[in-house]
C-alpha cells in the first residue's frame, strides 16, 4: 500500500466514544500509504476513545471542528464506529452536513461499526448496498437502503464495514477506493 495515497488529506469524523481501533487502524492505513490524515469533532481539545464501548483507552486531540472544515481539501472522509461517539455524532448538524455533502458530491467515504448512523442521519443510504455494526440493519433498511451481513462493500463512493474483526479488509478496500479520483454522481 506504500504511496497509494501520496499527497491525499483524509479527514476521520469522530468524537467521544469512538471505537480505539476503528479510528486507529483506518489512521495508520491511510498514513502507511502515504496519506495524511486529519481529525474533525464537534469540540475542540481530545476526544476519548473506547473499546467495546465500556472500556476507556486513548486519548486523541482534535484537528479542527467539522463546522469549520472545508470538505473540498479532503480527498475522502472516514466514519469510525463505536456506539457513542456516531451518536453523538449525528445529534450534529454540522457532522450531518459534512456528511451529506461528502456523499452528495461523490466523495469516497468509508464507515465502519456504528459510522454508517451518520449516513442514515444525513439521507444518503436509499438506494445504496451497505454493511455495519449488525444491530443497524433495521435503521439501514429503514432509511432505504439495503443491508448485507459481509465483512466489506462497496457501493460507487461508499466503503462499508461490520467491525473491529473486519478492520483489515476494510482498511485494504478504504485506500484501495480513495485512490480513484471521486465519483461524479451524487446518492440522488
Amino acid at each position: 500500500m506504500r504511496g497509494q495515497l501520496d499527497g491525499h488529506r483524509v479527514a476521520f469524523l469522530a468524537a467521544d466514544g469512538v471505537e480505539q481501533d476503528e479510528l486507529v487502524e483506518p489512521r495508520r492505513a491511510v498514513e502507511a500509504a502515504g496519506g495524511s490524515t486529519e481529525l474533525l469533532s464537534i469540540a475542540l481539545g481530545e476526544i476519548q476513545a473506547y473499546r467495546g464501548d465500556v472500556d476507556a483507552e486513548d486519548r486523541f486531540p482534535v484537528d479542527l471542528l467539522v463546522g469549520r472544515a472545508d470538505l473540498d481539501s479532503y480527498d475522502g472522509l472516514i466514519l469510525p464506529g463505536g456506539a457513542l461517539g456516531p451518536d453523538r455524532l449525528r445529534t450534529d448538524d454540522h457532522a450531518v452536513a459534512f456528511v451529506r455533502h461528502a456523499m452528495h458530491i461523490g466523495k469516497p467515504v468509508a464507515a465502519i461499526g456504528h459510522g454508517p448512523w451518520l449516513l442514515i442521519e444525513a439521507g444518503a443510504v436509499s438506494g445504496r448496498t451497505l454493511t455495519s455494526w449488525p444491530s443497524l440493519r433495521t435503521d439501514i433498511v429503514n432509511a432505504g437502503g439495503t443491508y448485507v451481513n459481509e465483512k466489506v462493500v462497496v457501493d460507487r463512493n461508499l466503503v462499508t464495514s461490520r467491525g473491529t474483526a473486519d478492520l483489515h479488509s476494510f482498511c485494504t478496500a478504504l485506500v484501495g477506493k480513495f485512490t480513484q479520483q471521486p465519483e461524479a454522481v451524487g446518492w440522488r
